[in-house]
C-alpha cells in the first residue's frame, strides 16, 4: 500500500495511511522530480521502507515489522558524492568523506526510516539520506527528508508491513 506525501503549503505536507492522517514537514526546496545532492529538495516518486533506526536511550524498540537497529555513536551516513564506494550508505565513524551523524544532540534522528531512495545502486550526486524522521517543533523545513512528530511516526510505524512504499507526491 501506499504512504501518501503530499505539499499542502510551501514546505509542509498531509501524510495519510490507513486511516492515519498527519502534518509533515518537507524540504526547504520542496518536492522535485529531479533531485541532486545538497538541494534542500524532497524527491517526488515511490520509495520503499527499508530500515528503522532508534535511539535506546531516549525510547523504546518501535513497534514496527520491518527490521530495526539502534543508533550508536559511531553510526553515520555517507552524503559525498566524491564518495565512490559508500555514498548514500551507512557507514561507521570517523570516516573520511562528507557524512551525516545520526547520533544527534537533538531529537530530529531519535527515530530514522531509511527510505529506499537512490539506493539500488546509488548514483553520485542525485541525493542521500533521504529519510523520514521526527520533526522540529515547529515543522521547520527539513534538508529533503520527510519528518513527522513522534506520535505520528510510532503510529505509522505499527501499521506499515514489508513492501508498503512512501509515495511523494509533486
Amino acid at each position: 500500500m501506499d504512504i501518501v506525501v503530499e505539499q499542502t503549503e510551501t514546505n509542509h505536507a498531509s501524510l495519510s495511511f490507513k486511516g492515519l492522517e498527519c502534518r509533515c514537514s518537507i524540504g526547504e526546496g520542496k518536492i522535485t522530480e529531479n533531485k541532486f545532492e545538497g538541494d534542500l529538495c524532497t524527491p517526488a516518486g515511490k520509495w520503499p521502507l527499508r530500515r528503522v533506526f532508534y535511539r535506546k536511550d531516549r525510547l523504546l524498540k518501535p513497534d514496527t515489522s520491518l527490521q530495526t537497529l539502534r543508533i550508536s555513536k559511531n553510526m553515520g551516513w555517507s552524503d559525498d558524492p566524491r564518495d565512490d564506494t559508500r555514498y548514500n550508505t551507512l557507514i561507521e565513524t570517523p570516516y573520511l568523506f562528507s557524512h551525516e551523524t545520526l547520533w544527534r544532540l537533538d531529537s530530529l534522528y531519535d527515530i530514522i526510516v531509511e527510505l529506499g531512495y537512490n539506493d539500488s545502486p546509488p548514483i553520485l550526486g542525485r541525493g542521500s539520506a533521504i529519510f523520514m524522521h521526527l520533526a522540529r517543533p515547529n515543522f521547520e523545513p527539513t534538508a529533503g527528508c520527510v519528518a513527522l512528530k513522534k506520535s505520528d511516526l510510532l503510529s505509522l510505524l505499527s501499521l506499515v508491513s514489508h513492501g508498503d512504499l512512501l509515495n511523494i507526491v509533486k
